[in-house]
């Protein structure tokens, strides 16, 4: 039986990383829309993942195989701030701020009830003491000569504090009905929400969105590789750091590790913070700090299979460092690699050898005096570190803005300032070249890093101290089984 190549533009883009934060309260997920083609006389429906329009709102979504094997996949989802514009989105952050005021003025009220507490706890003694004389005196009125009344009126002079704690405890008890009636309101809100928006279960909502996650990915890696032919606007994930930096997931097929990583800096940088989940690292929470045993250069930093391999300071080694183990698990010389700015990007900063990931593996992009500054390929076993293959690609590096490599083709900008576009590919399958004009949308005028991560299939950028995501546009080639 025949396989045929079938050519289809399919418009891979994904979000998963992004939107991992919303499928936490209102989930959401990447849209999918339709690119429809033809072949052989008939008429296929290959789904392209897309951004969707604030228009669109929630529809059918699956992941299967058609009659023919060939992958579908349908989603649907609002685009993130369609979340932001429910109403009942907006009621429940006013009953969060309502809580919140609620929480607070029973903070105070706590704090408040244990100081007064303490103060009547230390007058008690005094209080028994004035009993006791004044019984005395009830039952024995001779016995009060005037140094025994002066002494009751010192002893009661001692207690007039106690009088506006005691007209505080009362306007306490005041706010206390005041907040319990808060609380039922709030409790006949939450029933109308809960009642407006039915039995559904958004935890299940939760569930079902994470599932087809996985799906749409194992569906996206079916799709195969394809040639770049364009990138998607710009998305700002978070605004840290200094103006340069890197900042990464893991790029390992197939993974389930979602911790985001962060470098600062490319000079001599030791410290690097590990965040739980991509939310975290938006909101700046709940990491980890790694400080290296040997510090870095550059920003072209690599997290693959749980390690981060970087290129030690003012050498040409590469260091595969181990997340969990908090070691260094192999070192190796860049055999011939400028360092120390001798072969940069046009940016600079120690930009010399710049590690990647793709589809195939891991690589190596440098220069060497032999090869006259122009831009060389090595693809690295990731466990020794060996080079099992190297290419020239005749293109000069310090005219090179900032390169990543998809499907082994590297792509290379022509700048690392406003005005940039993707203006070279060399394919190392053929071992050839061509000159390409891909734009892009270079938002803070200064980018210095670039790195595709083959599993989201997302470019991860580091932008003038701001973390950027830009969807990739592949022209895919797809295996289909004959008829």
């Amino acid at each position: 039986m025949s396989v045929p190549m079938l050519k289809i533009g399919a418009v891979l883009s994904t979000m998963a990383m992004v939107t991992n934060w919303m499928s936490q309260t209102l989930p959401s997920l990447v849209g999918l829309n339709g690119t429809t083609i033809s072949r052989g006389g008939t008429s296929e429906r290959i789904v392209s993942a897309l951004y969707p329009s604030p228009e669109e709102g929630w529809q059918i979504y699956s992941s299967a195989q058609d009659a023919d094997g060939k992958c579908i996949c349908t989603v649907v989802a609002p685009a993130q701030n369609m979340c932001n514009r429910d109403p009942r989105s907006r009621q429940l952050r006013q009953l969060m701020e309502k809580v919140q005021n609620i929480s607070q003025s029973m903070e105070v009220l706590d704090l408040r009830t244990y100081r007064d507490l303490q103060y009547v706890r230390n007058t008690e003694s005094l209080m028994k003491v004035v009993d006791g004389k004044l019984k005395v005196a009830s039952e024995n009125p001779r016995s009060l000569n005037p140094k025994g009344f002066q002494e009751l009126k010192n002893k009661v002079t001692e207690l007039l504090p106690l009088l506006p704690v005691l007209e505080q405890y009362k306007a306490d008890a005041k706010m206390i009905l005041r907040l319990r009636e808060e609380v039922r309101n709030l409790s006949l809100v939450l029933m109308a929400i809960q009642e407006e928006m039915g039995a559904y279960d958004y935890e299940e909502l939760r569930q079902r969105v994470l599932l087809l996650e996985t799906r749409l990915h194992s569906c996206m890696q079916k799709l195969g590789c394809g040639k770049l032919t364009g990138v998607s606007n710009p998305i700002t994930v978070r605004a840290s750091g200094s103006r340069f930096g890197s900042w990464m997931t893991d790029t390992m097929i197939p993974s389930s590790d979602n911790r985001v990583w962060s470098m600062d800096g490319y000079f001599k940088g030791r410290r690097v913070l590990e965040y739980r989940t991509m939310n975290d690292f938006m909101k700046g929470q709940n990491f980890v700090q790694h400080l290296l045993p040997h510090p870095w250069a550059g920003t072209g930093h690599v997290v693959y299979n749980g390690s981060l391999y970087y290129n030690k300071y003012q050498s040409n080694i590469i260091i595969k460092y181990h997340f969990r183990s908090r070691s260094v698990l192999v070192q190796r010389s860049l055999s011939g690699a400028g360092y120390n700015n001798t072969f940069p990007y046009s940016w600079g900063g120690s930009s010399d050898i710049d590690l990647m990931a793709d589809e195939n593996g891991l690589w190596a992009v440098y220069t060497t005096i032999p090869n006259a500054g122009n831009i060389v390929i090595s693809r690295l076993e990731p466990q020794s570190l060996e080079v099992l293959q190297t290419w020239d690609t005749g293109f000069p590096k310090r005219s090179a803005g900032e390169s990543f490599m998809i499907c082994g083709t590297l792509y290379v900008t022509n700048s690392h300032l406003a005005g940039a576009k993707i203006y070279f590919a060399y394919y190392t399958n053929t071992s050839s070249y061509e000159y390409t004009d891909i734009p892009f949308h270079n938002q803070y005028s200064h980018i210095s890093m670039m790195d595709y991560n083959p599993r989201e299939r997302v470019l991860y950028t580091w932008n003038n101290g701001h973390q950027v995501l830009y969807n990739v546009t592949l022209f895919q080639v797809i295996k289909t089984s004959g008829d």
